[in-house]
């Protein structure tokens, strides 16, 4: 089975190497928002710059897994292949395991982007006690993401599943307030954000590299939004299934 999980996870991270655009898009918009946003105001304020990197870096997560699984998952399912695989002894469990080491692979490039540029433009700063509680606020951070993603894939077609993408995505990361260190953004941002999974998310990252108070609302909606978006991922993938399969 691990064989098989490694050997799907190959080909689709070779099948989106082979489309140049998709490697540079998930890398070019973090560090633009990096390069724009955080280095040119956080040069001289260390915990601001490591906050607002923190912020960035939740970005970039959020848009790897959005268009990784949600546009990718929906692209996959008009082509014959992807049929062909659900069909097959062992299942479509080896392809999605592998559909999902192919998504960390390319949020660990894009959020590698980040880290260098905030190594070298910023006074960003972590311990490494800090690091390890931000890649752990990163995996809990990463859920509702994903499985959004593979809600809106596994119901949608490719062209609406990208569309929808886009739209929902901006206003995820603006509402969210990951533009910016906290308590940045314009006060009606600072209003919504806390029941947007955006703001838990970056909250849970925020309070891991420095020294932030989790706002209970914040979490309490994340956890909504885990539940919600798994229950429509799981929804989507059983209607899903249910048309083409039976």
């Amino acid at each position: 089975m691990l064989q098989l999980v490694a050997t799907h996870a190959k080909y689709q991270i070779l099948e989106t190497v082979r489309i140049p655009i998709a490697v540079i898009g998930n890398v070019f918009f973090p560090v633009a928002v990096m390069l724009f946003f955080v280095v040119p105001f956080t040069r001289d304020d260390p915990a601001e710059a490591t906050q607002a990197t923190a912020s960035v870096v939740t970005f970039a997560l959020m848009m790897s897994f959005l268009f990784t699984y949600g546009v990718g998952v929906a692209e996959d399912r008009g082509k014959p292949w992807d049929s062909y695989t659900r069909t097959l002894p062992a299942g479509s469990a080896p392809r999605f395991a592998g559909r999902i080491l192919s998504g960390f692979t390319f949020m660990a490039l894009s959020l590698v982007s980040v880290v260098v540029v905030a190594a070298i433009g910023t006074p960003a700063t972590l311990s490494p006690a800090e690091l390890a509680a931000a890649l752990g606020a990163l995996v809990v951070a990463a859920i509702p993401f994903a499985l959004l993603g593979l809600a809106i894939g596994y119901s949608m077609p490719f062209k609406a599943a990208l569309a929808f993408t886009q739209i929902v995505f901006f206003p995820l990361a603006f509402g969210g307030g990951l533009l910016g260190p906290p308590g940045d953004g314009p006060g009606f941002v600072e209003t919504v954000a806390p029941y947007l999974p955006t703001r838990g998310a970056v909250e849970l990252v925020w309070a891991a590299v420095g020294d932030y108070e989790i706002n209970p609302t914040a979490m309490v909606m994340l956890g909504l939004w885990i539940a919600g978006t798994g229950a429509l991922a799981i929804w989507a993938y059983r209607r899903d299934e249910g048309r083409r399969f039976s």
